[in-house]
């Protein structure tokens, strides 16, 4: 259905094709994202959006995916923090949602009984502001406070007015329930990317916009500072200043009683970080050392232990460790200059490490084998300088010996398992989430160490749709270079055979920042998508973290379209099976997977059917300049130098020819987003307006870069999605 709408905002004329760089843009004044004019333009397309895909397919399916996303059924996780285990929970009657908490005896059960502890709704109305939850931190009290029986009161909640990544921080009571004013001596932090972290009940350290020069290019901050109780925060002790190019500054301390360590964070770019240990902060003699690792490895510590994730190879004490490694080594004696250290892990062609977990006397290692988990449960030795309960587990490392390593038997075939720690100061015990395309989250409590055992089943989600009849595979193909590709299909087992093809496909992909896309439950995709007899795939390109840093690094800068091709071959390939056609093929990506979606669609348009192009960056010759941009160039290149002469080869801005045919697309974004501009999405679809394609766009006035704000957002979003692809792909 095609409907046209009056345009009342001014009409720009058609640019040189293809878009030259240097000349004027057009379209600039869609960067000022609330000015009138551009808010004109996208009321105005918004307008024409609910008028083109609306009707009694929309509403059936904007119906059937808020009620998987209210349903009280779904599995309520939890945190621990003392005797409570917290959760944070939204519905049809909390549209902004809850903060409460129960008992493990109570979560047990079917019906556990939760306390509310703030209520967002009530706080929105009150405060008239569209607050979002973006989380809280809980001071752990000193032993001496444990022993005396002292509850836990002292916590730092974080709102964002409207989801943008900028948010507030305000000191809340757990004891009265209630927030701390600031005339009563309450910490709170005014709007701004930053945040607030304990040092103790009457310190916290501060990192946010302290006015001009205190923020980094990227719009995040460039000094931490030490902020006593009762004092102003322009009074707070500068603790560290990084440079005008740095991306990103704060600290932490470390409250694991016997190993209370003050850390100063410094990231100088994506993928480039130092830490710093820091004593006598906020004091004459303070001191900064410098944690000697690579600047591309991540380091952590618990208790005695230092681990490095390394993401480049690294010589030193005499030995070369591979890039993906992940390295152990006594904190305090790496610090005094000893470099004997411990293989934990190492990648192979297919396996790469996914994350890792501390108990308070073990490790567990997640890892990927061919985008499958692993984990595996290591304990180290005991003499490494612990205290005197270090070889309190009874499967705790010999004295002198080596890391001990066993398994932990969860998961099952073509399932995600994450694992968390329960409480890492105290506790053996981890959360285990399996996940699956056609199987629903379970939540495990599970005890590692020792003689290893099934793990307590506390929560199983339910299922959303009907699953018998379909199917998941996992494929490959190959790539232009012949690189092996992952990729998964889903769906009713003749679609995905392809035996009764072709089938309306969307085929999912994201392909950067080394970030993994691993098999999930979506009641969304089933309802609006599977159970109509769609199929879904989800390519694993290089860019992402599938196969570890090289799989990542192998599609950085002047490799990008490295990328773009593996995405072209999984498609190719999804033809070439039978599953579907170019006609009835669909790609979606968001954020970097924006930028993706919008190559397919300059690059690749004869690949398919329908493209949604979801909060993207688009015009890469701006990009660095817009909100967070700057911190990307470790990713794509910096288009202000003789980067871009490749990087013009992936702006889809720039690539886009008036002359050639595109399928068409669909742009989504946020008003509220902070992080990617929603210019990117607004000018490349004006200018596609411009010359006349087929170009459906909806901005979403809240919701930051998650794109929703709460459920009905989020519902409405996903039912102009799936109804736009529908409407393009099942013709």
């Amino acid at each position: 259905m095609s409907v046209e709408h009056t345009q009342t905002t001014p009409r720009t004329a058609l640019p040189p094709t293809p878009l030259d760089p240097w000349a004027p843009d057009p379209f600039a004044w869609l960067e000022d994202v609330e000015g009138d004019t551009a808010l004109e333009w996208v009321r105005e397309r918004n307008a024409h959006s609910a008028a083109a895909l609306g009707g009694e397919a929309f509403t059936a399916t904007e119906r059937a995916v808020r009620e998987v996303l209210d349903s009280n059924d779904k599995i309520p996780h939890v945190s621990k923090v003392g005797e409570h285990y917290y959760n944070f929970w939204q519905d049809a009657a909390h549209r902004r949602g809850l903060w409460r908490r129960t008992t493990l005896d109570s979560y047990r059960t079917g019906e556990p009984e939760w306390e509310t502890v703030l209520d967002l709704d009530a706080l929105a109305e009150q405060e008239g502001e569209s607050w979002v939850w973006h989380g809280a931190s809980v001071l752990r009290p000193t032993p001496e406070q444990l022993a005396a029986g002292e509850p836990r009161r002292h916590a730092l909640v974080d709102l964002s007015p409207g989801g943008s990544d900028s948010d507030v921080t305000r000191e809340f009571d757990l004891v009265t329930k209630q927030f701390v004013a600031p005339e009563a001596g309450g910490f709170v932090r005014a709007q701004a990317k930053g945040g607030l972290s304990w040092v103790d009940a009457d310190t916290v350290y501060v990192y946010t916009d302290f006015g001009a020069g205190t923020m980094t290019p990227s719009g995040y901050p460039r000094q931490v500072r030490l902020w006593r109780r009762g004092t102003p925060l322009a009074e707070a002790t500068l603790v560290y200043e990084g440079t005008e190019q740095d991306m990103y500054i704060s600290a932490s301390r470390s409250h694991t009683p016997g190993f209370e360590r003050d850390l100063v964070h410094r990231a100088l770019r994506f993928y480039a970080n130092e830490t710093y240990l820091a004593t006598g902060v906020g004091t004459a003699g303070q001191t900064l050392t410098k944690i000697d690792v690579p600047d591309s490895a991540n380091v952590s510590l618990h208790r005695e232990w230092m681990l490095v994730r390394l993401r480049d190879d690294w010589s030193v004490g005499g030995a070369t460790y591979r890039a993906g490694s992940l390295l152990a080594a006594p904190f305090d004696a790496f610090m005094a200059g000893s470099r004997d250290l411990t293989v934990l892990f190492e990648p192979t062609p297919t396996t790469s490490l996914a994350g890792v977990t501390w108990t308070r006397h073990h490790l567990v290692v997640n890892v990927l084998d061919d985008v499958k988990n692993l984990l595996h449960v290591l304990t180290p030795p005991a003499d490494a300088g612990a205290g005197s309960d270090a070889a309190a587990g009874s499967d705790a490392g010999a004295a002198g010996g080596e890391w001990v390593r066993g398994e932990l038997p969860v998961g099952g075939e073509l399932l995600t398992v994450g694992v968390g720690a329960v409480d890492v100061v105290d506790s053996d015990d981890v959360w285990v989430v399996t996940t699956g395309y056609l199987t629903p989250s379970t939540l495990s409590l599970a005890t590692v160490g020792g003689t290893p055992a099934e793990p307590e089943v506390l929560r199983s989600a339910p299922s959303y749709f009907e699953t018998a009849g379909l199917e998941v595979q996992q494929r490959f193909t190959t790539s232009d270079d012949g690189t092996r590709v992952p990729y998964f299909v889903v769906g009713r087992a003749d679609l995905v055979s392809g035996a009764a093809g072709p089938a309306p496909t969307l085929l999912w992909g994201y392909g950067g920042f080394e970030h993994a896309i691993l098999p999930g439950y979506s009641g969304t995709v089933g309802r609006a998508w599977l159970d109509r007899g769609g199929v879904y795939a989800v390519a694993n390109i290089r860019g992402g973290g599938e196969y570890g840093p090289a799989w990542h690094q192998a599609a950085l800068k002047e490799n990008r379209h490295r990328a773009y091709e593996d995405f072209a071959a999984v498609s190719r390939d999804l033809v070439a099976t039978g599953v579907t056609t170019p006609e009835r093929l669909g790609m979606e990506g968001r954020s970097n997977g924006g930028l993706l979606a919008g190559n397919m669609l300059t690059q690749y348009p004869e690949l398919f059917g329908a493209i949604i192009v979801g909060v993207p960056l688009l015009d890469m010759k701006r990009y660095s300049h817009l909100l967070a941009g700057a911190s990307w160039m470790a990713e794509y290149g910096d288009p202000d130098t003789d980067d871009w002469s490749f990087v013009r080869g992936f702006s889809p801005y720039h690539l886009f020819d008036a002359a050639r045919e595109y399928p068409p697309v669909l742009f989504t974004t946020s008003t509220k987003d902070d992080r990617v501009h929603p210019g990117h999405a607004r000018k490349m679809a004006a200018l596609m307006l411009a010359a006349g394609k087929d170009v459906t766009y909806y901005e979403n006035i809240e919701g930051g870069h998650g794109g929703a704000a709460d459920n009905a957002q989020a519902a409405y979003m996903a039912a102009t999605h799936w109804t736009f692809l529908w409407n393009r792909l099942a013709g």
